[in-house]
């Protein structure tokens, strides 16, 4: 019996302004004051229609963003995302799933045996990161695939209610596939009573993508990447699409001039080893992508190297276009490195209640930096808030910071500075210009040619930007 697939190729929604007030699952949402005037219901369309381009600030033309700004009225959408877009059923359980797969696979059943109520499902995987940019006023799309069930319209709702828009990834429908491999991807996020957590999906015990029937990128997905300022990948990518459809969307935005950020996260390790298509992927993701984010223990896996700073510096001398390369060093703060700089950046003090999201979170908060041309030192600073702002709350999807929070973060301006841990990163011999570091109090006299910024003087020219966002519903430039 042939399998008839529905979906949606694009839809666009409305664009709504985010007033910052905490989001927590809700039957009735506010209205939102709308950008675009209100489309009924999810349209299919030949074409991407997008928010009008914002005028992007040349003041002090610290970050390298490409061509596109030459070609500024393309680019009309800040961020698209690619792939990874799932439906995380967040669950309390006893004690964490077995590590065998043997086990696992058997625990999962069970728990997909019968579905959970709605109150535990929140929109996760690449919906993290676009809910975070789109709460700092950047206009967002994911690209992906998502299933005509009841999971896929609860996550396209999602996404309207935070006014990011959707285009759907197509393909040739095979009478051979199974229906489950067309339904949007669940994953069980699991939380022993120590707040461990515990991650498992179907996407586990499979040796092919879970969409693995998706082979080439339609007209309206190279459209979106076409017309977006950044493509952001990550890891997490591979458990959907082939390394081939990656790569197909990394080549595409290279010769489109859209600047690429890739995230390989846990899954970089696991890729590394992987297949020759994973390998070679991974391998091209590395040298092509303008931006690469990885945490301390990541960036040691693919380097060898355990100093971060050092483990920087040899993945941009063996990228063809990367031009930064950040570490995520959790409560140590962050890193950011060049051919020529390195800043720094202490994290805020907060009390952490749920780590998941803090890094997509983080992601979004960089990609609003680079967009907008700020400080690399400002760019962390605001993405170590927003990590922070997320990490206070519960969960990721809509439970991501809000912009408010980042903003209350900011006022408080409370670092968490080592300086014995800073000695230890400049300790071996860095070979760069220039060296930033974010300090609460700049002291006089040089330690390692160090060049303090004051967090405040950096908070002071962030607010401006945020509360008019927090108002206006959008980031001026």
């Amino acid at each position: 019996m042939p399998i008839h697939l529905i979906t949606t190729t694009f839809v666009k929604f409305p664009f709504h302004y985010h007033d910052g007030a905490e989001i927590v699952p809700r039957q009735n949402p506010r209205p939102r004051r709308s950008i675009f005037p209100p489309i009924p219901g999810f349209i299919k369309c030949k074409g991407i229609q997008v928010c009008p381009a914002k005028r992007e600030s040349t003041s002090n033309g610290v970050v390298g963003v490409g061509d596109w700004k030459s070609k500024e009225k393309e680019k009309e959408i800040d961020v698209a995302t690619l792939g990874n877009l799932c439906v995380d059923i967040v669950l309390n359980v006893p004690e964490l799933p077995p590590k065998n797969p043997a086990h696992r696979k058997p625990y999962m059943d069970r728990l997909s045996a019968s579905p959970p109520d709605k109150q535990y499902w929140e929109a996760g995987g690449n919906c993290n990161m676009a809910i975070a940019a789109a709460r700092l006023g950047l206009h967002c799309i994911t690209i992906g695939h998502v299933g005509n069930e009841i999971y896929g319209r609860f996550l396209l709702d999602v996404l309207q209610e935070e006014g990011i828009g959707t285009v759907g990834m197509t393909d040739a429908v095979e009478a051979s596939v199974s229906v489950s491999s067309y339904e949007t991807l669940l994953c069980w996020v699991l939380v022993d009573p120590l707040q461990r957590h515990g991650f498992c999906s179907r996407a586990d015990f499979s040796k092919e993508p879970a969409f693995s029937w998706l082979r080439t990128l339609s007209k309206e997905v190279k459209m979106a990447i076409k017309k977006s300022k950044i493509l952001f990948c990550n890891g997490y990518g591979f458990d959907e699409l082939s390394p081939h459809m990656i790569v197909s969307a990394l080549e595409y935005a290279v010769e489109v001039g859209t600047s690429v950020f890739f995230d390989p996260g846990p899954r970089g390790k696991s890729l590394s080893n992987g297949t020759p298509e994973e390998q070679r992927a991974l391998s091209q993701l590395l040298r092509m992508s303008d931006v690469l984010l990885l945490t301390s223990d990541e960036a040691e896996a693919l380097t060898g190297i355990k100093n971060p700073i050092l483990a920087g510096q040899e993945l941009l001398k063996k990228g063809v276009r990367t031009k930064w390369v950040i570490v995520k060093m959790g409560s140590r703060g962050s890193i950011l490195i060049t051919m020529s700089s390195i800043s720094l950046a202490p994290a805020f003090k907060v009390n952490v209640v749920d780590t998941v999201g803090c890094g997509d979170s983080f992601v979004a908060a960089i990609a609003f930096g680079f967009i907008h041309n700020m400080p690399m030192v400002s760019s962390l600073a605001i993405a170590n808030a927003v990590g922070a702002a997320t990490a206070m709350g519960c969960g990721a999807g809509r439970n991501v910071a809000t912009l408010q929070r980042v903003i209350e973060l900011m006022k408080a301006a409370d670092l968490n500075e080592d300086e014995e841990f800073l000695n230890e990163l400049l300790v071996e011999n860095v070979d760069t210009q220039e060296i930033t570091c974010l300090s609460k109090v700049v002291i006089n006299g040089n330690n390692h040619q160090l060049n303090r910024i004051a967090l405040q003087k950096v908070v002071s020219e962030l607010l401006p930007k945020l509360e008019s966002s927090h108002v206006e519903g959008k980031v001026p430039s």
